[in-house]
């Protein structure tokens, strides 16, 4: 535990001493924004998250997470649409207790730690109304979550999920200073103990990124999925929301942030953090024009 702690510090001391980003979108925030890279370009974000008390009733085991290499990848395809590749290169988790699994797992017993590498998700994103003064922008967003993961070591559920949701964005003060934009949709998850069953949660999200000067911004949002069967519905498909406050810092053509985030739900992390930077390049291909 310790040393996941120092070495999470270690990372947060190297991102305030780099340099940092370009335009708006949307980390440390998972909520996404409506508006479209430009055209022909490629964003790339990367970052570092530490969760308390993580939980995975599947498998029965609580602990500490630490998700090393969150990896989000985006292609501006054309002025309205674009595609998305997001997922974690390494789940580790120190365990801090057990319970019954209702899985078999790949553990020895007394083991404190187990790691994954994360499901990874493609999305294809369509912004399909601009702005107005005095309504908002809107869009429609939808994936496919990829079964990467191994679900013997206790972390991933190594299931193909499906994600579609409708995108809401409105701009105001001066400049568009204050950012706000929304998610609303449906997540059909397969329940992983269950034969030819699935669980169809409502997903969510509601956030603003207010820009302090061309340096700063604060970022916030509230962000998850609601259950839609009896009870908490079935293991791997419960409800889970969390909060998260943090910062954007522009400069040298890179963006760095960092925000607390802090679980909702019984289901979610108690609390935790994420640090990240994210880099846009310029226009590297030509879109094909109509």
């Amino acid at each position: 535990m310790r040393t996941i702690i120092k070495s999470a510090t270690n990372v947060i001391l190297l991102l305030a001493f780099a340099a940092l980003t370009t335009y708006a979108q949307q980390r440390p925030l998972i909520t996404e924004d409506v508006d479209i890279i430009p055209p022909g370009s490629v964003r790339i974000e990367a970052g570092l998250d530490f969760m308390q008390g993580a939980k995975y009733p599947l498998s029965g085991i609580n602990g500490d997470l630490t998700r090393v290499g969150v990896i989000g990848i985006s292609v501006g395809m054309g002025p309205n649409i674009e595609f998305q590749i997001e997922g974690v290169a390494q789940n580790v988790v120190g365990i801090n207790s057990r319970g019954p699994a209702a899985i078999p797992l790949n553990l020895a017993p007394g083991v404190n730690s187990t790691n994954d590498t994360g499901d990874f998700t493609l999305w294809a994103k369509f912004k399909l109304r601009n702005e107005t003064e005095h309504g908002p922008s809107l869009g429609f967003r939808f994936g496919v979550g990829l079964p990467n993961s191994n679900q013997s070591t206790g972390i991933g559920l190594n299931q193909t999920n499906a994600y579609g949701s409708i995108l809401v964005g409105k701009k105001f003060g001066q400049d568009g200073r204050f950012n706000t934009f929304g998610n609303l949709g449906i997540a059909i998850l397969t329940a992983p103990t269950e034969l030819f069953s699935q669980n169809d949660v409502l997903t969510y999200g509601v956030a603003g990124i207010f820009r302090i000067n061309k340096q700063f911004s604060v970022a916030g949002e509230v962000n998850g999925r609601a259950n839609t069967r009896p009870g908490n519905g079935p293991l791997g498909t419960e409800s889970q929301s969390e909060a998260r406050l943090g910062m954007q810092i522009r400069a040298s053509g890179l963006r760095f942030d960092f925000a607390g985030i802090k679980g909702l739900t019984s289901f979610s992390p108690n609390s935790g953090f994420t640090v990240g930077v994210t880099y846009d390049t310029p226009a590297i291909f030509a879109p094909i024009k109509q």
